[in-house]
This record gives C-alpha cells, structure tokens and sequence, in this order.
C-alpha cells in the first residue's frame, strides 16, 4: 500500500479492465448501479472499476464468496449519461487513478465499497528507441479504426508517453483479462510497453 490516506470508494466490478486514460461505455439497469452512477453525476465524483477473479456479480445474486475481486482497480469519471429509455442508462467514462483496496464488501443493497488508496501515476517516459515501432503500429492501428469508424480511444493522443501507449494496446489486444490486469499493475510503464511490444513481435504486428 502507499502512503496515501485512504477512503470509501465504491465499486463496479466487471469482467475487463480498466486502465487510465482508456474509455470505458456502460449500459446501466440494475438498481444498485443507477444509484450509484445518479450520485457520482450530482456529485462529480469517481467510483471505482475492479476486475472479477471470480462470478459473475449479477444482479447480487450471488452470495459475496462466490465472487472475488481484484484488488487494484482504475477510478472511473464520468464524460456523458444518456437515458435512452426508462431504467436504462448509457454511461461513458475516462479511467483516471489506479487504486489499492484494503477491504471490500457489500452493502444491505448489494454495492460493493471498498477501503482504498490511491496509487501513483506512470511517470510519463519516452518509449525507448527499441520500443518505438510499437508507438507507430499503434499509430497505424487507430489509422485502421478511424477508417472503419470505430476509435476506442479517448483524445489527446500521446505517442511520447510509453505508459499511454502501452495501456492503449492492452486495450485493444487479444489476451485475457487476468493478463490485462497484470500489466495494469506494473509501476513501471516501460516494462509494461516492452511487455507488449514482445507479444506484438511475436504475433508480426512490429517487425
């Protein structure tokens, strides 16, 4: 844990990750969620993303030990709420901090809240001249999405910053969701980026 003081943060569990800076869209229905997202819009204030290690956490059906949280997760902000029909909302969200949670449990109306602390950003780090072909296949790959209309990807775009590309990948790239959260953890953005550049030298994607 770090040194900064902790808080209550609640949580929304998923099965993905969020890192910072990514954009994350929810489709909101149960009760627990439009509280929560009703409060967090009034108050503009975060709340927080963890990956599931275990369950599904649907609808708190689910007694809490079938299900198991991360323990380092992404705070959410809120960009746009949208109610396209009664009891719906479309969310769209901007991952900011990574967080460390203490404990986590559920409330009388299922919410999972969590003791938490913040956790220090990437420092931003040019992308090492082995690493650069990442940052221009990157650079080719929104180039592809922006032609098939479809960018995952929150502007500004920041080609400099090792950390920014590597989340950035880890996004968009086919590997599991624990793998995802592994490398969401490093403190280190650079062992994260050459992490990624590997797997994408292995696939042919940087040559």
């Amino acid at each position: 844990m770090t040194d900064t003081p902790s808080f209550e943060l609640p949580l929304f569990p998923l099965q993905s990750v969020l890192f910072p800076d990514g954009l994350l869209g929810l489709k909101v229905f149960e009760a627990r969620y439009l509280d929560l997202v009703g409060e967090c819009l009034r108050e503009r204030k975060p709340f927080g993303v963890v990956a599931l290690k275990k369950g599904s956490e649907v609808r708190g059906n689910g007694a809490p030990g079938d299900v198991a949280l991360e323990s380092i997760g992404c705070l959410a902000e809120l960009i746009d709420v949208d109610s396209p029909q009664s009891g719906i909302l479309q969310v769209r969200c901007r991952g900011t901090r990574r967080f460390e949670t203490a404990s986590a449990s559920q409330q009388a109306n299922h919410l999972w809240v969590a003791q938490a602390r913040l956790l220090p950003d990437d420092e931003t780090v040019l992308p090492t001249e082995e690493l650069v072909g990442s940052a221009q296949g990157l650079a080719n790959a929104i180039a592809t999405l922006k032609q098939q209309g479809n960018v995952p990807f929150l502007e500004p775009y920041r080609f400099e910053d090792a950390g920014w590309i590597a989340n950035r990948w880890c996004e968009i790239l086919p590997i599991s969701v624990a793998a995802k959260q592994k490398l969401m953890e490093l403190p280190d953005p650079l062992v994260r980026l050459k992490l990624v550049d590997e797997f994408l030298r292995s696939k042919g994607v940087v040559g």
